[in-house]
């Protein structure tokens, strides 16, 4: 069965009371995660509340029992991945083994400028990403000391102490659509890869493709879970055309977006399951509107 889970944009006004009433709301209402964005603004101004990924993880890790979570995904490119390593594994214990470690190299320039962070050129992104994937997996896995010598990291006699309470610690998630390099990084550091706003069509040509991969790396296609990150929203179509200004709710479909009535969320949904998919994440992008989460899960999670 398809596993539907919500996913916010953590820059995009995420205070500690919106935090905390959407955890609230995504446990009590049955949906299978929380996943968020990891970023200091937006892209475009002007700049809201954004709060800081890993100190809101740590408190929706002892404040919920059930739902698993993470971030969609945390760049490189803010936090030395040894320190990524440590808290996340950290988090993934205080959670009981619910936390699924979403990383990427990063990609928005405003907030990397702002910061006075390297975003670096595309090949170099992604060189240091692959060394940060390396570092993380190697101290997560290894329970002796660890050495790494990169252009970018090194590491001499590390070790993390305690070990995880998971054998591996959290799950690694690589999400993007990327097949000369994302998805290579997928088939050999990733337990989930996690597609971003494609079509059924295109996510099970990529699919298949990560499966090649996968089998090149020795590995089998069921080590690695499917899922998808697009938006959803849920009313009539005549209700739903002055959210989209490009294009209608059926070409919006059309792209693998989940937007409609309820009926035809459901519809949606099935054409994912078929296509292979095994978790949504749906983002919703109205941090306030707690009545249209409850309207979701009880028009649509009952009859997937």
């Amino acid at each position: 069965m398809l596993e539907v889970a919500i996913m916010i944009e953590g820059q995009d006004g995420l205070n500690w009371a919106r935090w905390q009433r959407l955890a609230t709301a995504v446990e009590e209402l049955g949906f299978t995660g929380l996943y968020r964005s990891d970023h200091y603004t937006n892209a475009v101004g002007p700049d809201k509340d954004s709060l800081e990924l890993w100190v809101s993880l740590t408190w929706l890790a002892s404040h919920t029992r059930r739902i698993e979570f993470g971030p969609l995904v945390s760049p490189v490119s803010f936090r030395h991945p040894t320190m990524t390593a440590r808290m996340a594994c950290a988090v993934d214990d205080l959670s009981n083994g619910r936390l699924t470690l979403g990383l990427g190299a990063g990609w928005q320039e405003r907030e990397h400028t702002h910061f006075g962070r390297d975003l670096l050129e595309i090949q170099p992104r992604f060189q240091r990403f692959h060394e940060g994937l390396e570092v993380i997996t190697r101290l997560l896995n290894s329970d002796e000391p660890v050495d790494f010598s990169g252009e970018y990291y090194r590491l001499q006699e590390a070790i993390l102490l305690p070990r995880p309470q998971r054998p591996g610690g959290p799950r690694i998630l690589i999400g993007g659509n990327g097949a000369k390099m994302t998805l290579p990084l997928a088939a050999q550091y990733a337990s989930e890869w996690n597609a971003v706003y494609i079509a059924p069509d295109e996510f099970k040509a990529k699919s298949a493709l990560l499966d090649e991969m996968l089998a090149a790396n020795g590995r089998s296609s069921h080590e690695v879970r499917r899922s998808l990150m697009t938006r959803v929203e849920i009313g009539e179509d005549s209700m739903l055309a002055s959210k989209f200004t490009r294009q209608t709710p059926a070409e919006m479909r059309q792209r693998g977006l989940v937007v409609g009535a309820p009926a035809q969320i459901v519809d949606i949904l099935g054409t994912w399951e078929q296509a292979g998919l095994q978790r949504i994440m749906l983002q919703w992008l109205d941090l306030d509107n707690l009545d249209g989460l409850e309207l979701l899960s009880k028009s649509v999670l009952p009859y997937i």
